[in-house]
């Protein structure tokens, strides 16, 4: 039997939350947590509209998560996510075990990977590219807007 339930599949359902931050005029950024190939959190930026820095999609969908859960862990669980975590959120998704972690397009400029710290937990996959131009496109539309 064909698994629908692929990355791509995954990262389209973070594409269409980055999508609602656009709409609210935030960094379009996605995620889904997903576990057992069932989306069990769904988050994007809300840092313009929770005043606060640390709104990033990702540490929103750690949050609902962990909530549905009730426990601080994830493992067993992926994150989908259109941009490659900061410092910030590859540290958080290290303290909750997720077990992997996909995101679309690479952030040269504020990604985890570009820095000497190895910061991911060394049992969590990390998986890039996927969907990386609609990921891409998404943000490169935003900022060109914005200048």
């Amino acid at each position: 039997m064909l698994n629908i339930f692929t990355d791509e599949y995954f990262m389209k359902e973070a594409l269409k939350e980055a999508r609602l931050a656009l709409e609210k005029d935030e960094v379009p950024v996605g995620a889904v947590v997903v576990c057992k190939d069932r989306i069990i959190a769904r988050a994007h930026n809300l840092t313009e509209q929770l005043n606060d820095v640390t709104a990033h999609a990702e540490m929103q969908a750690f949050t609902a998560a962990t909530n549905y859960f009730g426990s601080k862990y994830l493992e067993g669980c992926t994150l989908y996510v259109t941009l490659e975590p900061c410092v910030m959120c590859a540290g958080a998704s290290f303290w909750t075990h997720i077990s992997k972690v996909v995101y679309g397009t690479h952030d040269p400029k504020r990604g985890y990977g570009h820095t000497d710290l190895n910061i991911m937990h060394p049992k969590t996959l990390v998986v890039s590219g996927v969907l990386e131009q609609e990921c891409s496109r998404i943000l490169k539309d935003y900022f060109k807007g914005k200048r």
